[in-house]
C-alpha cells in the first residue's frame, strides 16, 4: 500500500513532465516558465511544509497523515485540469506541493518501523519503487490520454483515482510500534522537538553530505524526469505518445534494476563497513556520465534507448544506501522529522532548481542550437552528478561515528 501511494505520489509529479509538449503549445509558456511550473511551484509548498508535517507525524498517527495528504494532492492534480493561464498553473502545482509535502517522510518511517535495521535498505528501495513506476505510469498515461484526448483529462483523472485510494490505505496499514526492531526499544522516548533534532543533527555531517549529494543528483534527477520527454520530441521527431512509451519503458526496467540493486549491496556489506552506504551511490554517479553522453550524443534512437538504461538504473541507486543511512542516524522518535529535513534540502534543490536549470540553460542555448538546445543542456546537466559523487565520498569519512548504535 506504502508503494501504491508513492507510485501516486510520483504519476501526479511527473505527469507534468510528458505534458509540458501540448501545455506548452495551448497556453503558449516558454522553456523557463515550463521549469517553474514544473519543478519550483510543486518544490516550494512541498519543502516549507514537510517538516512541521513530519514533526507532528512523529508524535501522532502517521497513517491518518499519509491518507490526508494523499487526498490533498490527488484533488489539486484535478484542479490542474482547469487552469487556463500560467499562473492558474502555478498556483495548482503550489497545492499539489502542499498535498505531497505530508506523505513520503512518515512513509520512510513507517518502513522503518515495519523491517529490523538488516532489511531496511532492500524495504526503503522497494517502497522507492515507486520512483520509476509512478513516473513511468505518468508519462505513459499522460501521454496517451493527451494524445487520445487533451492534458487536462490526463489531470483530472490520475487525480480522481488518488482520492478513491486514500481511504482503502488508511483501511490496511496499521500504525506500528516505533523502534520496535531497535535497541532499547521497550524505552519510552519522548516526542523530539524540531530543536531537538537539528541539535543531533548539527553533530552528524554525514547526514548534511548526504542530503547536498543527493541534492546535486536530483537536480539532474528531477531534470532529466521533466525535459526528456521534450528533448525525444525535438531532437528525434517522436510523437507525444511515442515518446511516453519510450520513456516509460526506460524508467520502469532501469529504475526499478538500479534501485533494487542498491539497496541489495548495501543490506549485504554495509553491516560491517558503514561507508559503504555512501562509497556505492558514489561510485554509480561517476558511471552515469559517459553512458548520458552516448545517449544524447547519438543520432540513433535505438541505441539511444539501450544506453539510457545504465544511467537511469546508476542514478538512482543512491536510493535505498541513502535513505536507510538517514533513518540510522538519529533515534526512532526523530526519523520523520530527519527525512523531512533531508527531503527539504533535497527537494528544494532538485526539484526546484533541477528543471528550471535546465530550461533556463536550453533557452539560453536556443539562438545557437534551435530544437537541439536541450541537448546540450542534458548533457551540461551532468556535471551534478560529479558534485554528487565528491559529496557523498566527504560523508563516507563520517558515517561509522555518525550512526545510531
Amino acid at each position: 500500500m506504502l508503494v501504491l501511494v508513492y507510485t501516486f505520489n510520483f504519476i501526479d509529479r511527473q505527469i507534468v513532465g510528458i505534458l509540458a509538449v501540448p501545455i506548452k503549445a495551448d497556453l503558449g509558456l516558454s522553456d523557463t516558465e515550463l521549469g517553474l511550473m514544473g519543478g519550483l511551484a510543486f518544490a516550494l509548498f512541498y519543502t516549507l511544509l514537510g517538516i512541521p508535517i513530519a514533526v507532528l507525524a512523529d508524535r501522532s498517527n502517521r497513517t491518518i497523515i499519509v491518507s490526508v495528504a494523499l487526498v490533498v494532492w490527488s484533488g489539486m492534480t484535478v484542479v490542474c485540469g482547469f487552469a487556463q493561464n500560467f499562473w492558474q498553473l502555478f498556483l495548482a502545482r503550489l497545492g499539489v506541493g502542499v498535498g505531497e509535502a505530508g506523505g513520503v517522510a512518515p512513509s520512510y518511517s513507517l518502513v522503518a518501523d515495519y523491517f529490523p535495521p538488516h532489511q531496511r535498505a532492500r524495504a526503503l528501495a522497494v517502497y522507492s519503487f515507486g520512483v520509476p513506476i509512478g513516473s513511468a505510469l505518468g508519462i505513459v498515461f499522460g501521454g496517451f490520454i493527451a494524445s487520445k484526448i487533451d492534458w487536462r483529462t490526463a489531470f483530472i483523472l490520475v487525480g480522481a483515482a488518488g482520492v478513491l485510494v486514500a481511504p482503502l490505505f488508511k483501511l490496511i496499514v496499521k500504525e506500528p510500534l516505533r523502534g520496535r526492531y531497535d535497541a532499547g526499544h521497550g524505552k519510552p522516548a519522548g516526542a523530539a522537538g524540531i530543536g531537538d533534532v537539528l541539535r543531533v543533527l548539527f553533530r552528524k555531517p554525514s547526514f548534511w553530505g548526504l542530503s547536498l549529494g543527493a541534492s546535486a543528483s536530483s537536480m539532474m534527477g528531477y531534470g532529466l524526469f521533466f525535459w526528456l520527454p521534450s528533448f525525444l520530441v525535438r531532437s528525434y521527431g517522436l510523437s507525444l505518445l511515442e515518446a511516453s512509451l519510450f520513456f516509460g519503458a526506460i524508467l520502469l526496467c532501469g529504475g526499478i534494476v538500479g534501485i533494487w540493486f542498491g539497496g541489495s549491496l548495501v543490506d549485504r556489506f554495509g553491516t560491517a563497513r558503514r561507508r559503504v552506504y555512501a562509497f556505492i551511490p558514489a561510485a554509480a554517479f561517476v558511471a552515469t556520465i559517459p553512458f548520458y553522453v552516448g545517449a544524447v550524443t547519438t543520432h540513433s534512437l535505438a541505441l539511444s534507448f539501450f544506453l539510457l538504461l545504465a544511467p537511469t538504473a546508476l542514478g538512482l541507486m543512491w536510493l535505498g544506501p541513502v535513505l536507510s543511512a538517514i533513518q540510522h542516524v538519529v533515534q526512532p522518535n526523530m526519523r520523520t522529522t530527519a527525512s523531512a529535513i533531508f527531503l527539504f534540502i533535497n527537494n528544494l534543490i532538485g526539484i526546484g532548481l533541477g528543471t528550471v536549470m535546465l530550461g533556463l540553460i536550453s533557452d539560453g542555448l536556443s539562438t545557437r542550437f534551435g530544437a537541439e538546445s536541450l541537448r546540450y543542456a542534458i548533457l551540461a546537466g551532468t556535471s551534478f552528478y560529479l558534485v554528487a559523487a565528491s559529496l557523498f565520498l566527504l560523508s563516507a569519512r563520517r558515517l561509522e561515528r555518525d550512526w545510531e548504535k
